[in-house]
């Protein structure tokens, strides 16, 4: 879980990305160049992508750290297949 520091920065990011669509949303309907839509689409995705590293980091430093270091076998079986199924979603190109 976020901590509310973490979480107000993550929401902070989020409200601007939110702004960068509806900026799309405009382009698109004002009829403007398609490669300055892509180019503000590409902007969005690697927001998002940043966002999506903010929170995996806290993931991996609070959660995972945690059950790595808990003598439950299960916990720690279960926060290595998060990871593993995690990572190929996080890591993709494009």
């Amino acid at each position: 879980m976020l901590d509310a520091k973490l979480a107000r920065k993550v929401d902070s990011r989020l409200s601007r990305i939110e702004g960068q669509i509806r900026g799309i949303r405009k382009m698109v309907e004002g009829g403007r160049y398609c490669v300055d839509v892509l180019d503000q689409i590409a902007a969005v995705r690697a927001a998002l992508g940043a966002v999506g590293q903010v929170v995996m980091r806290n993931h991996i430093e609070t959660c995972v750290a945690s059950a790595l270091a808990s003598p439950n076998r299960h916990d720690r079986e279960e926060k290595i297949s998060e990871l593993v199924k995690l990572y190929p979603r996080f890591c993709r190109g494009g």
